[in-house]
């Protein structure tokens, strides 16, 4: 797949058919490029998901860990991140109002890249004893359930599972959106309608904007191995 521009503004329009009767304007949002951060530093911006306090924390110096890390590293013409586990689980969050300001009316399409050069063996979503994702980006909502957990979808680089393939743990609902089956070592470029996701899924509107943003990559499950890039986290109006 051919690699998307590094955008170096925070929202820029995009003219669309410009040779037909009509012109679509296409407004494009930065959530982040990773361009702002040092080489083999963290992204300050982000923070570390804790579920005992259900809050987000800041980056400690201590972070990252030979086995579980996520670093900004240089890749050709700018700055992804990588994440990298081995038998761990590793993710960082960005929440709404702390470095995410997202309308999820204006803005529903969520758009990324992402190139796994390892994935945990045999890992498989729909499999609770298998179940590991090398990548994932994670769109939560507030309308949480008794035990607090939110409305929250999970767009994952499976190992195994073909694209389109969905598995729900509670108001955690998986969708496959890219798959080491089809595609491995190179990067490919996601686009999601999230509004329109949410609709289908939970039969309902979203009862806001979503509440964070989240990045993650887990091998703990089947005790494997994983070696993923993140790059060019945007949103936009239409298509």
């Amino acid at each position: 797949m051919t690699k998307m521009p590094k955008y170096k503004v925070a929202s820029l329009i995009l003219f669309v058919g410009l040779y037909s009767s009509a012109v679509v304007a296409q407004e494009i949002q930065v959530i982040d490029d990773f361009e702002r951060y040092e080489e083999n530093e963290p992204p300050f911006r982000w923070k570390i998901p804790d579920r005992a306090s259900r809050s987000m924390l800041p980056i400690l110096s201590d972070h990252e860990k030979p086995n579980e890390f996520m670093t900004v590293v240089k890749d050709g013409n700018g700055n992804v991140l990588r994440a990298y586990t081995q038998n761990e689980a590793v993710q960082l969050a960005l929440p709404q109002g702390d470095g995410l300001d997202w309308n999820i009316l204006m803005y529903p399409r969520l758009r990324w890249r992402w190139r796994a050069d390892v994935l945990p063996e045999g890992a498989m979503e729909d499999t609770r004893s298998l179940n590991d994702t090398g990548a994932a980006v994670y769109v939560a909502f507030a309308c949480n359930d008794w035990l607090g957990r939110p409305c929250t979808i999970k767009y994952t680089y499976s190992s195994s599972l073909p694209e389109g393939t969905r598995a729900k743990y509670g108001k955690l609902h998986v969708v496959v959106a890219s798959s080491g089956v089809e595609s491995m070592g190179e990067w490919v470029e996601v686009d999601r309608n999230v509004l329109e996701d949410f609709r289908m899924i939970f039969d309902r509107q979203p009862p806001g904007n979503p509440i964070y943003i989240m990045v993650w990559n887990d091998s703990d499950t089947t005790n494997g191995e994983s070696d993923v890039y993140f790059d060019d986290i945007l949103i936009s109006t239409v298509e």
